[in-house]
């Protein structure tokens, strides 16, 4: 059984998940070991932004409209610099780049794809609020030698492993395999992750939501109504949820799978025949949502499981309800109309 106990380092945990499957080539333990040190340097550089002058914007857009930060192009430039040439990937794709990212052709193919999104929540960078790095890892499924997007573009049921790196007042990486969710924390004065969050579990239900509530608006009436409860002394917990909203997806998450309760992001309905999601399917969405399963959680669109999502586009983008399994499915009942209104 692979060792859970506190203080091991990561690369160690990583090699032992690897023994749990006895026909592994090590491929997919290369790609863990090359995200850790991509990890470890965007934290020394998120640490030193205000004095290495990468606060700020760029003079570009990405895919989604959004002008790109300085921050968000480094971290964008590291990953790619650490994953292309390790010989276990045959594709990539990142949320700041329109198209699927392909191993050059001098560097070795291998048979897993993943999906980034190099620095969620950039939007609070400048603010010094917690941010963070998603990916996802999926198994090589295009024909030939080398990879395209559609082995980037498979549902999230396919995912062989997904986590994030958190950067906050200390450095975290959370990751899983597909055998449980653990968590690392970065100890600086050796440089090495090392374990301190073995086999997370969700709360079945907990006692916060977040949600953008200035979007309330334009929200479907049975979420309003669904959010409307948690406020009240008659949900099941019998007193009033408490309100806990970063506005850092991969912040507002990681507090969720620590402590319990939901995370709300559901379409914007204002015009009812063109719903708008904001999050991204590949690389925030179905990362979060097989962490949340395997932790003992739900993630659902309110009628669709988001790992059963079958994307049609690089960047496809969701709705997403997440976090303990029994808030996620007193919402669902809600949307579905079992709650009476």
């Amino acid at each position: 059984m692979p060792s859970t106990r506190i203080g091991i380092p990561l690369s160690r945990h990583i090699t032992d998940q690897q023994k749990l499957h006895p026909d592994a080539t090590g491929e997919l333990t290369v790609v863990l070991q090359q995200l850790q040190l991509a990890g470890k340097i965007i934290s020394r550089e998120v640490n030193m932004a205000g004095l290495a002058d990468l606060l700020g914007h760029t003079n570009r857009e990405n895919v989604h409209g959004e002008i790109v930060r300085k921050l968000d192009e480094y971290a964008n430039t590291i990953l790619i610099k650490a994953l292309d040439h390790c010989g276990a990937l045959c594709v990539m794709a990142s949320e700041e780049n329109d198209d699927a990212i392909l191993i050059p052709k001098d560097f070795v193919c291998g048979k897993y794809a993943i999906a980034f999104d190099p620095l969620d929540g950039s939007s609070n960078i400048d603010a010094n609020v917690n941010i963070g790095t998603i990916f996802s890892v999926h198994r090589k499924i295009s024909p030939g030698d080398r990879g395209d997007e559609r082995d980037v573009m498979q549902p999230g049921n396919r995912q062989v492993a997904a986590g994030y790196i958190l950067y906050g007042p200390s450095t975290m990486m959370v990751y899983s395999t597909g055998n449980g969710v653990h968590g690392f924390t970065l100890d600086p004065s050796i440089g090495e992750f090392l374990l301190s969050h073995p086999d997370i579990q969700i709360p079945r239900r907990g006692k916060y939501y977040s949600a953008n509530e200035g979007n309330s608006l334009s929200w479907a009436e049975p979420v309003r109504r669904y959010v409307n409860y948690l406020k009240t002394d008659q949900n099941k917990n019998g007193k009033p949820y408490s309100a806990r909203y970063i506005g850092s997806l991969v912040a507002d998450f990681h507090r969720t799978l620590m402590y319990g309760g939901i995370f709300l992001y559901p379409s914007d309905v204002k015009d009812p025949a063109k719903p708008k999601n904001k999050l991204r399917l590949l690389y925030e969405a179905a990362p979060l949502a097989f962490l949340a399963e395997q932790a003992g959680g739900k993630a659902t669109t309110g009628d669709t499981r988001i790992l059963d999502i079958v994307p049609d586009d690089l960047h496809m983008r969701t709705s997403l309800i997440i976090g303990s399994a029994d808030d996620v499915s007193e919402v669902e009942d809600y949307i579905r109309g079992s709650v009476p209104a």
